[in-house]
């Protein structure tokens, strides 16, 4: 579950000084095991807000609770745990280049500490569950926009995450494989993980019928 409540974010201005509000007064819930579109245009905060729900950035007021976890600025020791659980699809893939398909897939898993002997099947069935069997040893840039896009979606949901979000998944891929990758979000979905995915495509919220989160100049001005 993540849960919102009067959620305001500032960043600071190049000055040092306080900015304006980046995000105001944000209150919703989004149940355990949901899917959720976060939609809105250009610079209404969806980034912002999925940063927050990935603890890459904590409110400057208001309540934040993420997978039943009150988050608090004075428990910043309690985070590393947390965000173990949450997922995270970026916009621009994000892979490392100098690492293989299988060694970028492998990296939450190493960091988290587990065996080489482990982690092997988990990582080659994610490789084959996203359709790159046999890509393994190719590094990121002798694969296509497309593949790149997969690996990073192996790589956000190996460690089977409770909370997944994408940032614009699709923003760089062909229809086909947008679709592909919508697929993949619901299978997860349908697994157990709540996902939420920030997207300008009106034809894949189309595809699938889910609750929207809207955002507006920082404000939600829709849930449901």
């Amino acid at each position: 579950m993540v849960r919102f409540t009067a959620v305001g974010l500032r960043y600071p201005s190049p000055d040092g000084a306080t900015g304006p509000e980046a995000l105001a007064d944000l209150t919703f819930t989004l149940p355990e095991g949901s899917f959720t579109w976060l939609l809105g245009a250009s610079g209404a905060g969806k980034s912002s807000l999925l940063r927050l729900m990935h603890l890459a950035l904590l409110p400057t007021r208001g309540e934040l609770e993420v997978l039943g976890e009150r988050v608090r600025r004075e428990r910043r020791a309690a985070l590393p745990a947390l965000r173990r659980r949450i997922g995270v699809v970026f916009q621009d893939f994000r892979l490392l280049p100098y690492l293989s398909a299988f060694d970028n897939v492998a990296l939450p898993l190493r960091l988290a500490g587990r065996s080489e002997a482990s982690l092997r099947p988990d990582v080659t069935e994610m490789l084959r569950w996203v359709g790159l069997q046999g890509k393994e040893l190719a590094l990121p840039q002798q694969l296509s926009g497309g593949e790149q896009q997969r690996i990073a979606i192996a790589r956000a949901v190996v460690t089977r995450p409770a909370l997944l979000v994408a940032d614009e998944p699709t923003g760089n891929l062909d229809s086909y494989q947008a679709r592909r990758l919508l697929a993949l979000l619901t299978q997860m979905n349908r697994l157990g993980t709540t996902v939420v995915v920030a997207t300008h495509s009106e034809d894949l919220v189309a595809q699938f019928a889910a609750p929207a989160l809207v955002l507006e100049e920082g404000r939600v001005v829709h849930h449901g």
